[in-house]
């Protein structure tokens, strides 16, 4: 017998979807599809707590809709450069040699709704990656992983060979910060031990 969904995830993203499954808690995916472009001047930290907030309310549910969004961040003279997900080979080239060698950052926001109640949080993670060589950037993009993934990189994945260390949350990093997540779903009465003590 299939459980009855304790939320609605609003993502396509396999990754979210694989720690949610990790924690232990039923949900059902309805993707929301909003305009994740960013502002005039919008930083990091706002532009993810705005799409994610924006995720949330796209969804009309009668369960609780989480809602995410990542972006990975790189200090260049004296601002952060926000990237996004690379269109093609040329723009992966690029980030992937601005960020080898180098710490960036990866900001993830996390989002909750029920009705009409909105809780959302930011989390932050450094990320240092060593050096990564000419040949290694050509053979990742050849294996398809970059396509998708802010920055261009997957710690999960194949590009996990590529990060030196983590200072921050590392599923933060992946897609889902899981224990702001659960703080925040306890917030609004939902018991994720609930489902693992079954």
């Amino acid at each position: 017998m299939t459980e009855s969904p304790a939320i609605v995830l609003a993502s396509t993203s396999p990754r979210r979807a694989a720690l949610l499954r990790q924690i232990g808690l039923p949900f059902v995916v309805q993707p929301a599809a909003i305009n994740e472009a960013a502002l005039p001047d919008e930083g990091p930290a706002a532009l993810v707590r705005r799409l994610a907030i924006a995720k949330a309310r796209a969804i009309e549910s009668a369960l609780p809709v989480l809602a995410a969004d990542t972006v990975v961040a790189l200090r260049q003279d004296e601002t952060l450069r926000i990237l996004g997900k690379p269109r093609h080979r040329r723009a992966f080239e690029a980030m992937a040699k601005a960020l080898s060698g180098r710490t960036h950052t990866v900001f993830t926001a996390v989002a909750l709704r029920a009705q009409r109640r909105m809780e959302a949080q930011v989390v932050r993670a450094e990320v240092t990656l060593r050096a990564i060589e000419e040949r290694e950037i050509a053979a990742y993009w050849a294996s398809g992983e970059p396509r998708d993934k802010a920055g261009g990189y997957g710690i999960q994945g194949i590009g996990g060979i590529f990060v030196r260390c983590v200072h921050g949350s590392p599923s933060a990093v992946v897609g889902l910060p899981l224990a702001e997540t659960e703080r925040l779903l306890r917030t609004f009465g939902i018991d994720t031990w609930r489902w693992r003590n079954r």
